[in-house]
C-alpha cells in the first residue's frame, strides 16, 4: 500500500492525527524512561550490601550554637564509643551507605580531566572506617591514625594523596592493569594514589554505579553536623544503640542528636523505596498506555464514520473487507510510525536530562526498541476493531449514506 494516499486520507482530519501522534511521542518518551527506572529499581533491591547491614548504626549529631565545637565533640564521642565492649568499631564521617545523604565526584586517569571520568560515591573516614563498616581488604593496605586529615565546609583540607577502592571501582578505572599502586585524578586534578582495595560495598550516592565507591583519610569536621557510624558486637546492636544515644545527647548541650538509625533499616527502607516507585511507574506507564490506546481507537473510530460513503464506493467497485481492514491498519501504523520517530528524540532527551539531574543511569537503546514494538502492537490491535466494522459495512448501505 503506498503512502502519499494514505497521508491524503489522513489530511482529512489532521488536528485529530497530529493529537495522537503526539500523544504516542510522549507515551513512548514516558514508557521508555520508566521502564529503565523500574529495571534499574528492581535490579537494586536483589543487590546485596556487601558490609554489615545487621550490627551497624549510624547517630547524626548537629550544631545548635555557634560555639558548639564540632572537631571536639567528634574526638570525644569517638573515645567514648571505642572505650564501650559492646563497639567492635566506630568511625566518624558525612554519608550513610544505602542513602543519598553522600558526596558524588569522579575519578580518572587523565590528570586534565580529558579522559574517561568513572562516576563513584565518596566516603571520608578515618583507620577504623572499614572495620566500622564490617569490609574486608583484599589487596594492599588501611589508612594510618597519622594520614587522616580533618575537613570543614569553611576551609577544607587538602585531600590525602591515598584512597582506598572497591574492586568494582579499581576495575573501573584500571580495566587491563593493576589497580594496586596507581594514581588516579579527581575532578578537580588532584592525584590520588590507590593504596588499598577492598571487596564491593555500596556507597552512600544511590545514583552512582551500585560499587563504584572509595575512602579517603578524613575526619568530616565542622560541618554543623557529624555522623557516628558504629558496629557493636553481634547482637548487642539495639542495646549499644540506646546507650550511646543518651550519652552522647546528654554531653553535648550545645548539640543534639539528629537521628539515628540501623543500617538494616536504611537497607529496608531503599528496598521498599524501590519497590514502591516501581509499583507506581508500572501504574502509571500502564494508564497512559491504556490512554494512548483509547487515542488510536478514536481516531481510526472517527475515519470510519467519516468516511462511510467513500468505503462503501470502494466495496461497490471491488475492494474486498481485507483491503479495508488493510487501509484503515496502514493509516494507523503511519500515526504510530510518526509518533515513535518523535518519541525516540523526546526519550533520549528526557534520559540525559533525568540522568543529569538527578542520577538516574542513562537509557539504553534496548529498552527504546522494546517500548516502540510494545506501543506499536497495542497501538495496531486499537485500529484493529474499527477497520473490521468498516469492512463489515455492505456496500448498498454505504453508498446510499449522505
Amino acid at each position: 500500500m503506498k503512502v502519499p494516499p494514505l497521508y491524503a486520507s489522513l489530511q482529512r482530519n489532521p488536528t485529530g492525527a497530529l493529537l495522537v501522534l503526539l500523544q504516542i511521542a510522549i507515551t513512548l518518551a514516558v514508557l521508555c524512561n520508566a521502564v529503565s527506572i523500574v529495571a534499574h529499581a528492581i535490579e537494586w533491591i536483589d543487590r546485596p550490601a556487601g558490609f554489615d547491614t545487621r550490627d551497624t548504626f549510624v547517630i547524626s549529631v548537629a550544631s545548635l550554637a555557634k560555639r558548639f565545637n564540632i572537631a571536639s565533640a567528634e574526638r570525644e564521642d569517638l573515645a567514648y564509643l571505642r572505650a564501650l565492649p559492646d563497639v567492635a568499631a566506630a568511625t566518624v564521617t558525612n554519608g550513610r551507605p544505602l542513602t543519598r545523604d553522600g558526596t558524588s565526584t569522579e575519578l580518572g586517569r587523565d590528570p586534565d580531566a580529558n579522559g574517561a571520568q568513572v562516576p563513584t560515591s565518596m566516603l571520608p573516614m578515618d583507620e577504623q572506617g572499614l572495620r566500622a563498616l564490617g569490609v574486608s581488604l583484599v589487596a594492599g593496605r588501611d589508612f594510618r591514625a597519622d594520614e587522616i586529615a580533618p575537613d570543614s565546609a569553611t576551609a577544607p583540607a587538602p585531600h590525602g594523596s591515598e584512597i582506598i577502592v572497591t574492586q568494582s571501582l579499581a576495575h573501573a578505572l584500571f580495566p587491563h592493569g593493576q589497580a594496586l599502586g596507581g594514581t588516579v585524578y579527581e575532578y578537580k586534578n588532584e592525584p590520588l594514589t590507590i593504596i588499598g582495595i577492598t571487596r564491593d560495598f555500596m556507597g552512600p550516592q544511590m545514583g552512582n554505579p551500585a560499587y563504584n565507591v572509595f575512602i579517603e583519610p578524613a575526619a568530616s569536621g565542622d560541618y554543623g553536623f557529624y555522623e557516628l557510624l558504629v558496629r557493636a558486637r553481634p547482637g548487642r546492636r539495639d542495646a549499644l544503640l540506646s546507650v550511646a544515644k543518651r550519652h552522647i545527647a546528654a554531653a553535648h548541650p550545645d548539640g543534639a542528636v539528629e537521628f539515628s538509625q540501623t543500617l538494616a533499616a536504611a537497607q529496608r527502607d531503599l528496598d521498599a523505596g524501590n519497590r514502591n516507585m516501581a509499583i507506581f511507574l508500572a501504574a502509571v506507564t500502564a494508564v497512559m498506555l491504556a490512554v494512548c490506546c483509547l487515542g488510536v481507537f478514536g481516531l481510526t473510530a472517527f475515519n470510519v464514520s467519516s468516511r462511510t460513503k467513500q468505503i462503501g464506493v470502494r466495496r461497490a467497485v471491488g475492494a474486498r473487507r481485507r483491503d479495508i481492514v488493510a487501509h484503515f491498519v496502514a493509516e494507523s501504523a503511519l500515526v504510530l510510525g510518526a509518533g515513535a520517530v518523535v518519541g525516540s528524540v523526546l526519550a533520549l532527551a528526557l534520559g540525559q536530562w533525568l540522568s543529569d539531574h538527578y542520577g538516574e543511569p542513562r537509557l539504553d537503546l534496548p529498552y527504546v526498541l522494546a517500548s516502540i514494538v510494545t506501543l506499536w502492537v497495542v497501538g495496531q490491535l486499537a485500529a484493529w476493531q474499527p477497520a473490521r466494522r468498516a469492512a463489515a459495512v455492505p456496500p448498498s448501505v454505504a453508498t446510499r449514506t449522505v
